[in-house]
């Protein structure tokens, strides 16, 4: 499996964790951004938490794919639009992430951006994972 690392020495995390240590013998699995879309390319939501589900489930069903599972997942990296939009959507954003990942808080970092490439998109969801 993998580590936790969070240094007593850092602020305490909340909802992400500062490191993970992969432990030897694990493949490393990139994982490329995902959109709020379904398998026709459509955009599944105009609501941030919605997209922000879709986009999460399209990469963890690409984790499934390889032989993990959410607790594979050892870094996610977040595009927003709008840090305002993702704070006002917070609570909602977060029943989401544990509804998927459970108790699991990889590293994470989010970035907003001026514009995603994909019409509509808010949110777009990288990340690695050890299988």
């Amino acid at each position: 499996m993998s580590r936790v690392v969070n240094p007593a020495s850092l602020a305490r995390p909340s909802g992400y964790s500062h490191g993970i240590l992969v432990e030897p013998g694990r493949r490393l699995l990139a994982l490329a951004g995902q959109v709020a879309w379904d398998q026709h390319c459509r955009i599944v939501s105009d609501g941030f938490s919605g997209q922000f589900e879709q986009a999460l489930a399209n990469l963890l069903a690409v984790v499934k794919e390889a032989g993990g599972t959410p607790e594979s997942v050892v870094k996610l990296t977040l595009f927003v639009t709008s840090k305002d939009e993702y704070a006002r959507s917070v609570k909602d954003v977060g029943e989401c992430y544990r509804r998927l990942m459970g108790k699991h808080y990889p590293a994470m970092t989010l970035v907003e951006v001026k514009a995603l490439l994909e019409e509509g998109a808010k949110i777009e969801i990288e990340g690695l994972a050890a299988i």
